[in-house]
């Protein structure tokens, strides 16, 4: 345990690093919040390395969530129990070679419609990083094997087309693999998807007939058109200024989008013409928040104290003027 928690402690201040040199600009003045009934709902043990990485939520209510310092996918119920799911293997000599980080962890997270779960797990070797596949009564199997050179993070479904996309933070690239898994074709390497000193393109979504993705270090939000035959179109920055760009989710009002600022901890609301206004911050009970999910006007806020090493936790509140 000492072992880990130094381990995550370093990977933490580099981030923390990393962060600090980018500084936040575009915001607008603020405005009325849309956010209200803000709630911290769960907190996590964070000596077991739960941190809170991504979040997919299911029909019924409940959520699934990655751990990232304990390698763990766990289920939280509306009433605030948590279950650990699975934990992922760790790597079989011990060694920490993940690119960026230094530690395995487990990043993104999806839920495909039979009920299957879909993760990234990132180990910096060649047998364990890349999708795994948590099947009800299975044991999670890797279906699709990604370079241990990088860091996948994001991962997205196409529900239509049944392809994955996943945002690979250290190699500036999006892969595609179908739901049925196999071998990863790099969908993008556009430059709007590349790092600048840290980590690139972090969360992912498909929405408008595009995947969105965000870019930690360049602090942006980025369009890539899905063109016919599954290519990628030309990439359109959509909005700027967002500095410590983690994940994000669209509100269901066209193309607005909440969005989590890992190290600012902050939450942002982010307009149509790109503009952003701060929505939840410190004060609220954020600790460097990795993930942002809507269920109708309810919204959960995932924090994983990377850098504030206090309080991991699942943050509720409701978006106003939902429709």
């Amino acid at each position: 345990m000492r072992k880990r928690t130094t381990l995550l402690a370093a990977a933490a201040a580099t981030a923390a690093a990393a962060l600090a040199m980018t500084v936040p600009a575009g915001a607008v003045p603020a405005a009325p919040q849309p956010l209200s009934h803000v709630q911290i709902a769960n907190h996590f043990d964070l000596a077991a390395g739960q941190m809170p990485e991504n979040i997919a939520l299911l029909p019924d209510g409940r959520a699934n969530v990655t751990f990232a310092g304990s390698r763990q996918v766990a289920q939280i119920t509306p009433g605030g129990g948590t279950r650990i799911l699975a934990t992922l293997p760790a790597p079989a000599d011990g060694g920490v070679r993940t690119p960026a980080l230094g530690f395995p962890l487990t990043t993104g997270i999806v839920q495909a419609p039979d009920g299957s779960t879909y993760v990234l797990y990132a180990t910096g070797t060649a047998d364990l990083t890349g999708l795994w596949r948590l099947s009800p009564g299975k044991a999670p199997q890797r279906i699709a094997a990604l370079p241990a050179n990088g860091l996948p993070n994001g991962l997205a479904l196409d529900p239509q087309s049944k392809q994955l996309y996943i945002t690979d933070s250290v190699l500036g690239t999006v892969w595609t693999v179908p739901l049925s898994g196999g071998r990863p074709t790099a969908w993008s390497t556009a430059p709007e998807l590349a790092a600048a000193g840290f980590l690139g393109a972090n969360g992912a979504k498909v929405h408008d007939g595009g995947l969105w993705v965000s870019n930690l270090d360049k602090g942006t939000l980025v369009r890539i058109p899905m063109c016919h035959g599954n290519r990628a179109g030309a990439p359109q920055v959509r909005a700027s200024g967002l500095a410590g760009i983690d994940d994000f989710a669209f509100t269901g009002r066209g193309n607005e989008v909440l969005a989590t600022l890992d190290a600012p901890n902050k939450v942002v609301l982010i307009r149509p013409d790109g503009t952003h206004t701060t929505v939840l911050d410190t004060g609220d009970g954020l600790q460097n928040p990795t993930s942002v999910a809507l269920r109708g006007n309810e919204v959960y806020v995932l924090n994983a104290a990377y850098t504030t090493a206090k309080d991991p936790n699942l943050l509720l509140a409701r978006l106003e003027g939902y429709r």
